[in-house]
């Protein structure tokens, strides 16, 4: 597969993109770089609109513009660049803990996964924001002491959410029951060997990289990004490895289907903390990058809040 550069924008931290159906256009975070990015992809355009925290994730809105999780609270834009307008906080500290990897659920609901910066206290989890029908937020705490959270996604019929912990090198299932927002019967999905003691980029000893941002098609199968693997990996419903693709960075973040037919494969990815020698090499990290495939991916799901 060839990948192409979508726009010569170097981000920090790239994570969370969507294709948006209505605009057309591509849009993601910078986590460190405290930006939203938009890309007009068929003039290689981006636009960028700078937060006053780091934004972990973000969504559109069934109703216009995006919900956001951002450090210090989730928030609502009714357009670009428009007034941030709070929604609620999740129960975390935001000295030591933040927003990280995000999305809607098929009902409208904010999914929101945390990271914690300390990488001891395992303060990180996943918190679903339910607005819907106007109501007053209701936050639920769905999966706690964790790290880093990472690979959200759902399976086409809504019944099966995959989620990651990223420094335990797996990918997790549960059974979902969306009309009730209720999770049960976890069970590991996929585990990645772990990374060797010392390992930097370069070294001899084999490393394939841990689970970050993920992504579902039509058919159920389960992409993800593995940091520092310089791949992503397709998975069936099942479990077993269908593809494994080469990336242009040793650190993708994540992707999404996007394009007319939605048989365009978006990536984001880091350069942030990579070492000189490293950037040297892959001069592009940071960059958001795509390719075709041949399965069609699920369509974004939009944030309902009224």
């Amino acid at each position: 597969m060839q990948w192409h550069t979508v726009a010569r924008h170097h981000c920090e931290l790239g994570e969370s993109p969507f294709w948006h159906p209505q605009e057309q256009t591509l849009y993601w975070v910078d986590i460190v770089g405290r930006q939203i990015l938009r890309a007009n992809v068929y003039m290689g355009t981006v636009e960028a609109w700078d937060m006053p925290s780091e934004p972990g994730c973000i969504a559109p809105a069934a109703s216009g513009g995006l919900v956001i999780a951002l450090r210090h609270g989730i928030f609502r834009a009714r357009e670009w660049r428009g007034a941030l307008q709070p929604i609620v906080t999740l129960p975390y500290d935001t000295t030591t803990v933040r927003a990280n990897d995000g999305k809607c659920d098929p009902l409208g609901r904010f999914w929101v996964g945390t990271l914690d910066e300390s990488k001891t206290h395992r303060a990180a989890g996943l918190y679903a924001v339910d607005c819907r029908q106007g109501r007053t937020p209701l936050v639920r705490q769905h999966v706690a002491d964790a790290l880093t959270a990472n690979g959200l996604a759902w399976s086409p019929d809504g019944h099966t959410l995959y989620w990651a912990d990223t420094p335990n090198h797996r990918v997790k299932a549960w059974d979902c029951d969306l009309q009730s927002n209720t999770l049960s019967a976890p069970r590991v999905f996929q585990s990645f060997a772990p990374k060797p003691d010392g390992w930097q980029w370069g070294a001899p000893m084999p490393y394939g990289g841990r689970p970050d941002g993920a992504a579902v098609d039509v058919q159920g199968n389960y992409w993800v990004a593995l940091y520092e693997g310089q791949r992503v990996c397709q998975f069936a419903p099942g479990g077993r490895l269908l593809m494994e693709i080469p990336t242009p960075t040793p650190c993708p973040t994540m992707p999404c289907f996007g394009g007319e037919d939605l048989k365009t494969l978006y990536l984001t990815s880091a350069r942030h903390g990579r070492s000189a020698r490293e950037l040297a090499a892959f001069p592009q990290s940071g960059c958001v990058f795509s390719t075709r495939v041949d399965v069609t991916g699920l369509p974004v799901s939009c944030f309902v809040d009224d």
